[in-house]
């Protein structure tokens, strides 16, 4: 046996011991991470006319990889496939609004949420219910039918035989398809962007989707014409937070974003960055 084959030999052994003794792999050294999100899901995130990531997101992970003193690549995908994406290695975070859900929590981890907000029906102004205000602004619910039906009661004898658009894997389809499919028609789309430009060629009546976004939306001009319609829904019906999503295997690199965003939520960062991009507080 030649000195290369006795080197070979003792490497494969080595490894074979170590596979016996249960002694952990290496943590891989997280120098570089990339960061799967929509670009498209405003005041979250958002492409500029150069092609450049902004907005709440981008600003506060941009912020937490400083802390984690690792370089960031932001890449654009369709949210349909983010979760597929990140299984397959074409990102190492997903991070897009995305809502913790005991599903969601079966195929990937989540770090701790560093958001929670609620959601709204929007329609065109003059059409189906007000906007609530004082006490009945915002309802907070949780995932109890007993509780939810009542408090819907208005908004499903508004909707009847209406035409309500939904993005498609959101926290909010689930609900939507449970508790208005029976009276009213439900259209389902790729983006948000997709269902309110839907809603102002009145091919549909409302799109239900998060507040902050229709926030976003409402501010510009050439939106005017939308409103909320009813009451803001909250609480734990939509689960924990928005959080980042990683893969199951990727134990350290959850640690290591769970470290910097509750850093970033002692000091204040994620308060500022919220107020900045949504004119309120959103920290969980």
């Amino acid at each position: 046996m030649n000195v290369l084959s006795v080197y070979r030999l003792l490497l494969s052994s080595a490894a074979l011991a170590a596979l016996l003794s249960g002694t952990p792999a290496m943590a891989k050294e997280w120098k570089t991470i990339t960061v799967a999100t929509e670009g498209s899901y405003e005041p979250w995130n958002m492409t500029l006319p150069g092609g450049k990531l902004s907005g709440f997101e981008p600003e506060l992970m941009a912020d937490l990889c400083k802390r984690m003193e690792v370089t960031c690549k932001l890449s654009v995908q369709n949210w349909d496939g983010m979760i597929a994406g990140l299984q397959a290695g074409k990102s190492d975070v997903i991070m897009d609004s995305i809502v913790i859900t005991p599903e969601r929590k079966k195929i990937i981890d989540f770090t701790v949420p560093y958001a929670q907000t609620p959601a709204s029906f929007i329609t065109l102004k003059g059409n189906l219910l007000p906007e609530a205000t004082g006490a009945d602004a915002l309802i907070k619910l949780h995932d109890n039918p007993a509780e939810i039906n009542p408090a819907i009661a208005r908004l499903r004898a508004a909707l009847k035989g209406k035409t309500i658009g939904i993005a498609s894997g959101t926290v909010y389809t689930p609900f939507i398809d449970k508790y208005f499919k029976d009276i009213a028609t439900v259209r389902e789309y790729n983006s948000s962007a997709d269902a309110i430009l839907d809603l102002q060629a009145e091919r549909i009546d409302a799109v239900f989707d998060d507040v902050t976004f229709a926030n976003s939306i409402m501010g510009k001009p050439e939106n005017k014409d939308l409103t909320f319609s009813g009451p803001k829904l909250g609480g734990p019906i939509w689960g924990e937070g928005e959080a980042m999503g990683v893969r199951k295997s990727d134990t350290d690199l959850k640690a290591k974003l769970d470290t910097a965003i509750k850093a970033a939520l002692a000091d204040g960062t994620v308060k500022k960055l919220s107020e900045k991009w949504f004119k309120t507080d959103v920290t969980p």
